[in-house]
């Protein structure tokens, strides 16, 4: 089998969410997630390699809106200890994370005609078939003797009447969310040919409280609203823009402390915090490089913004931009090669790129109206963005030379884009306009780059300035 890290806790100093809550707790001894092809030991089901010209069931993602794959996700039967338990509850997160892709259809349990417990060895094809299921996803799980939860699973094509993936899983039973999240991402690339979304996690700024008093607390959730835990849960300090690193278990963000912000490196994992800098002109925080190593951001000062980068393990800053600009908002490409922010060097904020090293700043949005807020697409292909125009703000896509600009969404305030690591999804919070006491809500939101398949990502209060992890390792 394949061993995968599994960090999934963070020290004291992040704030141990409490057993009684039920986050999620891995312990130190326990964190690693175990991944492999089914082998021929008892009990485990044997899966061949296939051919690729043998498989046909596959979604092509890359159409404006493919129509939903009809799809059954059974209960896993139980196979040890608490297994009936696991079996359907891991069975309903895969169901969830396939639907909310907005690419799979979930079968309801009440139109099935084989039961999870007959399926056996192959199922019903023609059972499935009559319900027009393309797809079906059957499984076991269990605690076993060791006090892993063990976990496999198959996919099968209805139509083509063949196994096309099975796998096994195992960790400590309090990670089981975790392996449901696995299997989703696994069943998505056999469908796709591209890695999936949902065994990630979401970093934002949790708000409380009315308008003019709010309190903003950094937390973390996985992508599906589960799991939620404050970080730095016993400070009062203001929150702002955290920022996940591309290649390490590191956050930034931005705190308040007495009115003067500054920047902190954090550790997911360690809990360690680390004193970036106190930077008065700073308004968001910090963007990491594609290594890791430095960071891009944007400083005020004498009634100008410019941009600069700073090397994480020298403290060398070298200034990239010049002039009595504003330049803010800068974000790396996935290459690392060019940088793509905003500027007001043309009269209203707009859109640039230039190479990493500050050289040949180019526009590249050209539409009525202020843009701000870019971020590179994982896969290079776009850049998302803000856009305030006609007294309203909605987040759309161009293409990194500025053609294809397409608007996802707009409303009375959508902002602050954020890209899931594979490309494909776009989440960003959305603020409702003020009530008659002067309230206003503010949510996180997702879509897909066609522009469809918009829903609210729950949590308990209100919420912004979303980011979005790469898959954990």
């Amino acid at each position: 089998m394949l061993h995968l890290p599994m960090p999934r806790t963070a020290a004291s100093a992040l704030g141990r969410p409490s057993p009684t809550r039920n986050h999620l707790t891995v312990e130190p001894s326990r964190r690693q997630l175990l991944v492999g092809l089914a082998a021929t030991t008892a009990g485990a089901a044997v899966v061949a390699p296939l051919s690729p010209a043998l498989a046909q069931l596959q979604i092509d993602i890359t159409r404006a809106n493919p129509q939903p794959m009809p799809i059954a996700v059974l209960d896993f039967v139980p196979q040890g200890n608490d297994g009936q338990r696991y079996g359907r509850d891991i069975a309903q997160v895969v169901a969830a994370d396939l639907e909310r892709s907005g690419l799979f259809r979930p079968i309801e349990r009440g139109a099935w005609i084989q039961q999870p417990d007959a399926v056996g060895v192959q199922p019903r094809y023609s059972d499935w078939r009559a319900i027009n299921a393309q797809a079906l996803v059957t499984g076991g799980a269990g605690v076993q003797a060791d006090g892993r939860l063990r976990v496999e699973f198959r996919l099968w094509d209805v139509f083509g009447e063949q196994s096309i993936e099975g796998q096994i899983l195992a960790a400590h039973p309090s990670s089981w969310r975790r392996i449901a999240h696995k299997v989703s991402d696994l069943i998505w690339k056999r469908v796709t040919g591209e890695d999936g979304h949902f065994d990630t996690e979401i970093v934002f700024i949790s708000e409380s409280g009315p308008t003019n008093a709010r309190r903003k607390r950094l937390a973390i959730m996985d992508q599906d609203g589960a799991n939620l835990r404050f970080l730095l849960p016993q400070t009062r300090d203001i929150m702002l823009t955290p920022r996940f690193s591309p290649v390490t278990r590191d956050i930034t963000y931005m705190s308040y402390f007495n009115n003067r912000p500054r920047v902190y490196i954090t550790n997911l994992d360690t809990g360690q915090q680390e004193l970036l800098g106190d930077f008065s002109g700073m308004s968001f925080a910090p963007r990491f490089s594609p290594d890791g190593n430095r960071v891009v951001m944007s400083l005020a000062e004498g009634g100008a913004t410019t941009i600069y980068e700073l090397d994480l393990r020298s403290r060398r800053r070298v200034q990239l931009t010049q002039g009595r600009n504003i330049d803010t908002s800068p974000s790396y490409a996935p290459d690392g090669r060019r940088i793509v922010f905003n500027s007001d060097r043309g009269g209203a904020p707009h859109l640039y790129v230039m190479g990493a090293d500050g050289s040949n700043p180019t526009r590249i949005s050209f539409g009525q109206g202020r843009y701000s807020t870019p971020v590179w697409s994982p896969r290079g292909d776009l850049i998302a963005f803000t856009v305030q125009r006609g007294g309203q703000f909605g987040v759309g896509v161009m293409r990194p030379d500025g053609t294809g600009e397409r608007i996802l969404s707009e409303s009375f305030l959508d902002e602050g884009p954020t890209w899931s690591p594979n490309g494909r999804v776009i989440m960003f919070f959305r603020q409702s306009p003020s009530d008659g006491r002067g309230n206003q809500r503010s949510r996180l939101m997702q879509v897909n780059i066609s522009g469809a398949n918009l829903r609210e990502v729950p949590t308990p209060e209100d919420a912004s300035d979303p980011a979005w992890s790469p898959l954990i390792p």
